[in-house]
Parts: C-alpha cells; sequence; structure tokens
C-alpha cells in the first residue's frame, strides 16, 4: 500500500470534492481544472500543476493539461477511504465528545491522515455505524458505498410547504454558527411562509414557532427532506 503524505491526500480529497457527483462519489466522467484545485487548497497554480504530474506518475489521477483532472480507480479508493475517516471522526468529536458542529472540520483535517485500518474500522463500531456526518453529510462504510435520500436545497421549495433539515452545502463556521444563532440544526422543521422575488429570500417558521427572513444563499446552502 502506498503511503501518501498529508499533502498528497489533501489533493485527492480536493478533487474527489470537484468531482463528485449526486451520489456521493467522485465521477471519473467529470474534470476538475487547476484553478478549482488551487482555489479549493489556497494555493498558487503553479503548485497544483507540479503536485498533478506527481500524482498521475504514482497511478492516482488521470491527468492531461489543458483539460482537468479526474481520479483513477486507486485514486478514487484512496480519496473515498480519507472522506471516510475525515467524516468519523467529525462525528466522533460532535457526539462523543460534546464539539459544536462548527468547531470539528479543522480538528478533523488532522485526524483523518492518522493511517490506521484498525482504529478507523473501531471508531466505526464505537460509533454504531453511523451513515451520516453531524453536517449530513454520508459517510462511505468499508467498501466505499454512500447512504443516499431524496433531498433538496430549501430554495427549491414552496410557500407552504415543510421540511426537515438533514443537511448542509456550505460547512464554513461562519455559515454554521449563524445557523445555531437561527436555532437551526439536523432534525429542525421549517416551513415556508412567503418568498420574495425580488431577491430569492425566504420568509421560514423554524419548529411552527418564531419566523425569520433568510437570504437566497443561506436557502441554498440548506439541504432539507420535504415532509408535506
Amino acid at each position: 500500500m502506498e503511503v501518501l503524505t498529508p499533502t498528497e491526500e489533501n489533493y485527492l480529497k480536493a478533487i474527489f470534492k470537484l468531482t463528485e457527483n449526486d451520489g456521493g462519489t467522485a465521477a471519473s466522467s467529470i474534470a476538475a481544472s487547476t484553478n478549482a484545485i488551487a482555489a479549493m487548497l489556497g494555493t498558487a497554480a503553479a503548485s497544483v500543476t507540479d503536485m498533478l504530474k506527481r500524482l498521475s506518475a504514482k497511478g492516482l489521477l488521470h491527468y492531461e493539461k489543458h483539460r482537468g483532472v479526474s481520479l483513477t480507480e486507486r485514486g478514487n479508493e484512496l480519496a473515498t477511504n480519507l472522506v471516510r475517516r475525515h467524516r468519523l471522526w467529525e462525528t466522533f468529536l460532535v457526539m462523543k465528545l460534546g464539539f459544536s458542529w462548527d468547531a470539528v472540520h479543522d480538528i478533523a483535517e488532522q485526524l483523518e491522515h492518522v493511517q490506521s485500518n484498525e482504529l478507523v474500522e473501531r471508531l466505526d463500531a464505537f460509533l454504531d455505524r453511523p451513515q451520516f456526518d453531524p453536517h449530513g453529510d454520508p459517510i462511505p462504510d468499508t467498501m466505499g458505498r454512500m447512504a443516499s435520500r431524496k433531498q433538496m436545497q430549501l430554495s427549491a421549495m414552496a410557500v407552504g410547504d415543510k421540511a426537515v433539515v438533514v443537511g448542509v452545502q456550505e460547512s464554513q463556521s461562519s455559515f454554521l454558527q449563524y445557523l445555531d444563532r437561527m436555532n437551526i440544526s439536523l432534525g429542525v422543521t421549517l416551513q415556508v411562509m412567503e418568498r420574495y422575488d425580488y431577491d430569492g429570500s425566504m420568509r421560514v417558521a423554524i419548529q411552527g414557532k418564531d419566523e425569520y427572513t433568510f437570504s437566497q444563499k443561506v436557502c441554498e446552502n440548506l439541504c432539507v427532506q420535504k415532509t408535506k
């Protein structure tokens, strides 16, 4: 089994996320551009090109200059395992150590690089094999399979519709902290009371009580399951 540096693993995970399809897996038919990878990792495009060549030489990427990059079967396997570790650690930090959902990403970024399959399997069993992490993202199982469910953006709901919050598209701390202030978390019931065509904002009732007006950006970043 090849040993990758944390930086190499971060590249694989970034490409996985950029080429992720609706089923939660990386698609070989989708290519990630050098600029998109650079933006996600906060690095220079020239540095990205050098790393892509290195990972391609290791057989982990399909890379062709000016045509973007996708993961090979082996690269996808490694990236999926990395995503599995990250999301399991986030779940552990929230469920067992009491961290808030906005505080776990950076810690999980460090823990995900621990190279121990036995540790990951014991962690998964200890958590009773969760299917979704604290942000609502699916956790790959040992075979790389992810649970699926019908969900949509809050912005796609009609006036009068009710839905349960099942995830977020954006996991930045500032956004999660904003949701906390609005008393919005996974499992909370929302009802669309009014839509404003001018700017795409919505007036939403939370748990049938308090009503707030949310911007289009907030509505697009909330994943829900319709209940009515």
